[in-house]
């Protein structure tokens, strides 16, 4: 039966046919149905099912990747001095083991990597911040920024062994030049995606000055500023690199890019791709222990996640 409208007198015909109450009826059914699409599933996945999706897909790539390259060599498409077979690399790296030095040199290049970009974080969150805040200073030096971003940190490395020597202090200064403007540049990007409302909300609320910086822009801007540390680390990991294989020295001690080097040197291939693997192993393993579970956290605090 079609209702009528008090204001026109003309019958409505999409007016509930039950009256008042299957109005409220509908009206309690499409509210269920919307708290249904918003609840999220919450349960915990299983062991086999984690290593099904995180740890077989890449033990399979690297059993690929190895099989190819056993194949290259067994091919012969060139010489074996050229092109070791994993067998050797795997011997170098089992020599250096129970000599008691891999660990070291491991230890040598991560540690200087770390402190570095925690150095580097430091310096280049405030410059970032007042960067993206104070217009005078964004038209000054936001330009030099992107361009230091843009220049090879391997660049610095002449002038830094002038101005410092050879020791660990042109070590953190080749990594600062090459994150700190990284960094800076990330959490730009994040405050410019901050939307103005935000803002607009949070000085009525009295967040203004410093209180808003760290109550309202920093939270927004973490995506962005999330981004840039990851480019920060990824850009202090390639300077310490390129310092410790240009800049090679008895003073400096052992690391990663040193092993590089000498392998080099001495015609070691095997210990030239141990070398790279152990590069590539620590990169990959700072962004899995690191990056990956602060990624997941800020997704999962956007309600972008589901958590498991």
């Amino acid at each position: 039966m079609a209702s009528t409208d008090i204001t026109s007198g003309r019958e409505r015909p999409d007016a509930p046919a039950g009256g008042p109450d299957q109005a409220s009826d509908d009206l309690a059914g499409l509210e269920a149905g919307l708290d249904a699409l918003d609840a999220v599933q919450i349960r915990r996945t299983p062991v086999r099912e984690v290593l099904l999706r995180k740890a077989l897909p890449p033990a399979v790539a690297v059993a690929l990747v190895l099989t190819a390259w056993e194949l290259l060599v067994r091919a012969e498409v060139t010489e074996v001095y050229k092109l070791p077979p994993p067998s050797a690399v795997w011997d170098s790296a089992r020599e250096m083991w129970l000599k008691g030095t891999l660990l070291d040199v491991v230890w040598t290049s991560v540690s200087r990597g770390l402190l570095g970009f925690l150095l580097a974080v430091a310096l280049g969150t405030p410059l970032g911040l007042l960067v993206a805040r104070v217009r005078l200073v964004r038209a000054a030096i936001g330009p030099i920024l992107s361009g230091l971003q843009s220049l090879p940190s391997v660049a610095w490395v002449a002038p830094a062994v002038i101005w410092l020597g050879l020791n660990d202090r042109m070590m953190f200064a080749v990594i600062l030049l090459g994150a700190v403007p990284s960094i800076a540049n990330g959490l730009v990007s994040g405050v410019d995606q901050v939307p103005p409302l935000f803002l607009r909300a949070g000085r009525t609320l009295g967040a203004t000055g410093l209180r808003g910086t760290w109550h309202v822009v920093l939270p927004a801007a973490l995506p962005g500023y999330l981004a840039g540390l990851k480019q920060g680390w990824a850009f202090s990991w390639r300077s310490l690199m390129a310092a410790e294989i240009i800049a090679s020295s008895p003073e400096l001690g052992l690391g990663l890019g040193q092993l590089l080097e000498n392998g080099r040197s001495n015609f070691d291939m095997p210990a030239v791709f141990l070398s790279i693997l152990l590069i590539l192993f620590v990169g990959i393993a700072i962004d899995l222990l690191v990056f990956s579970p602060l990624e997941r956290w800020v997704l999962r605090s956007r309600g972008l996640l589901v958590k498991n």
